[in-house]
């Protein structure tokens, strides 16, 4: 989708029509107030007072048709400059544009107003020339939003929309949006039962259905699985620390204004945990090491928690609770390069295995000009920093520089995925630490004898559990593999009379290999099970008769097909068992 901001022609365009939206919602709701019409990444918006009126989603097209009445009118869009005096008098019964007034400095700001024949709006500009020019657009959504973000003050209406300069732009546009409707992870985690939330629990907790969990369950064996064999050991930790844990860390000065608040418990002050580095430096300093020991990999499936404003959470993607794919890696500063590239080589195979290929990297830097939240030692940036360089220049590793995207503690490799529909996410990252161990006194006794520091790779292959498959069900439409399917084979008998029996059979034997299995010997029509199934999007259905019961066989269609095959039970889950083995994406 276009990026409406980045589009010069486009932004202005789409601020434009903004105003005529107002203009048409104060020809049909004389009393309505206006607080700021800001185009966003993909459009437009306008907060609305309506007093005690409202506009849902049916009451577009009627806006619509006065905005479109508006602009055959072909009026001029023309700015006026104002004094502070002016603008107060002019909008004196409007507290929205009074309050916008009087938050201005008369000596600093030019104070404008566009006019568009019977309505004015204080704005920035700037606009088109006529309204005439704003010609392909539509109302999008509804919403509620609070007036300035603030849960306190009153609950305004949001109307959003989007304008192009032609027909082909905003049919192609509209055509995407129905694609990421289609592709929303909260849709597909609603229809195929994965996860759900509710108030009760609390606004970005989650919780997970008994097929997200064989989901989550999944990754975390196919991930585990990897780890092992590259030498991690894991650990539990708990999910809360005391506030010392974290001003030892640096993260209460440096991330408390996104921690939940610190809680008391008889003598101590604790926090829940909103990241796993410190327990594991504790790990770490529980034994003596030498330099013989290291590398130590420590892992973990670790929950914690994050303070996300409630209008940022969305389904699993953004959350306040959250499982992370998290490990430490405790090295000596000759092993760097080697253990960087093992991570690197882990993340890539990954990608592979989920069929990934739009993604980047990009090299997250610290502004040296920012003492307060980076750690202010410039030879370990510039040491940190340097080594990242040279392993990825070494790696052939296309990638970028973003400078004051650092952790504050060094430097980090983060990888950004393009999804099918949206903006870039990141999903796996790699961060270079001299701070932490030096802060929790962590040492290793060289080959020399001497008392020597580690240091610490940060890494997540999989980011959070959460994140990665609010990724992939929009990545493939909730059509997982077969090995990631909740469920991975349904059989419909013809008749349940005559093959229901057979039925149980066949799943008793794919169930003794671990395939998972399901009956559907509902008294329904075949074809209205067969719908079923496609609906659910069951990598296999098999479909039982008179004929596959005679010769021991089974026929299946394989989701997004219509042919059936008919083979032995034998070779089918040796069939089976090859795809889950291999990872076979289809």
């Amino acid at each position: 989708m276009k990026n409406i901001k980045e589009d010069e022609k486009l932004s202005i365009l789409n601020h434009s029509c903004a105003h005529l939206l107002a203009q048409a919602v104060k020809h049909l709701y004389p009393e309505a107030k206006f607080w700021v019409g800001p185009v966003v990444e993909e459009g437009f918006y306008y907060d609305i007072d309506l007093g005690d009126k409202s506009i849902t989603e049916e009451d577009l097209p009627l806006i619509e048709k006065e905005m479109k009445k508006i602009s055959k009118d072909g009026k001029r869009i023309v700015r006026h400059e104002l004094s502070k005096e002016e603008a107060l008098e002019m909008f004196k019964d409007d507290p929205y544009k009074i309050d916008l007034i009087s938050r201005m400095d008369e000596k600093d700001t030019v104070i404008s107003c566009y006019t568009q024949g019977d309505f004015t709006d204080l704005c920035r500009g700037p606009h088109v020339d006529t309204v005439k020019e704003i010609k392909h657009f539509k109302l999008l959504k509804t919403s509620g939003a609070y007036w300035k973000g603030d849960s306190n003050n009153k609950m305004l209406q949001r109307i959003y929309g989007i304008c192009f300069e032609n027909e082909e732009d905003l049919n192609e546009h509209l055509k995407l949006l129905e694609e990421a409707k289609e592709r929303d992870h909260r849709k597909i985690g609603k229809d195929l039962s994965i996860f759900m939330s509710n108030d009760l629990v609390g606004k970005g907790m989650p919780l997970w259905l008994p097929n997200g969990a064989l989901i989550r369950k999944q990754l975390e064996n196919y991930i585990y699985e990897k780890e092992q064999k590259l030498g991690y050991k894991h650990v539990y930790t708990p999910c809360v620390g005391t506030v010392d844990l974290y001003k030892t860390s640096g993260h209460w000065d440096h991330y408390k204004d996104n921690m939940f608040p610190s809680m008391k418990v008889e003598d101590e002050e604790f926090v829940l945990r909103p990241m796993n580095c410190p327990h594991h430096m504790l790990i770490y300093a529980n034994e003596l090491h030498s330099y013989r020991d290291l590398p130590i990999r420590i892992g973990e499936f670790a929950t914690d928690f994050r303070y996300e404003a409630s209008g940022a959470v969305k389904g699993i993607e953004r959350v306040r609770c959250m499982c992370q794919n998290d490990a430490h890696l405790f090295v000596r500063p000759d092993q760097i390069g080697d253990e960087f590239k093992k991570v690197v080589k882990l993340i890539l195979d990954t990608y592979n295995d989920f069929g990934i290929k739009n993604y980047k990297f990009r090299l997250s830097l610290r502004d040296p000009e920012d003492k307060e939240k980076y750690f202010n030692d410039d030879d370990m940036w510039n040491e940190a920093e340097n080594k990242l360089r040279e392993v990825l220049n070494e790696y052939g590793c296309e990638y970028t520089e973003a400078i004051g995207e650092a952790a504050f503690y060094g430097p980090k490799l983060d990888v950004e995925v393009k999804p099918a529909v949206g903006p870039e996410v990141t999903l796996s990252t790699c961060q270079l630490d001299f701070l932490l161990p030096k802060r929790f006194e962590l040492s290793y006794i060289d080959s020399d004898g001497a008392k020597k520091t580690p240091v610490v790779i940060h890494r997540a292959i999989f980011g959070t559990f959460d994140r990665f498959t609010a990724f992939y069900l929009e990545e493939t439409k909730g059509l997982l593999p077969l090995w990631l399917s909740p469920m991975q084979v349904n059989i419909i008998p013809v008749n349940n009379e005559y093959h229901l029996e057979y039925a149980d059979c066949i799943k008793k034997e794919l169930e003794s290999h671990n395939i998972r299995v399901s009956v559907d010997d509902r008294e329904e029509k075949l074809g209205y099970k067969m719908r079923e199934s496609v609906i659910k999007k069951t990598p296999y259905t098999l479909i039982l008769g008179d004929k596959e019961k005679d010769t021991n066989t089974i026929s299946y269609r394989l989701r997004g097909t219509e042919s059936t095959e008919n083979i032995t039970i034998e070779d089918f889950i040796n069939k089976l068992k090859k795809e889950i083995k291999d990872k076979t994406i289809f």
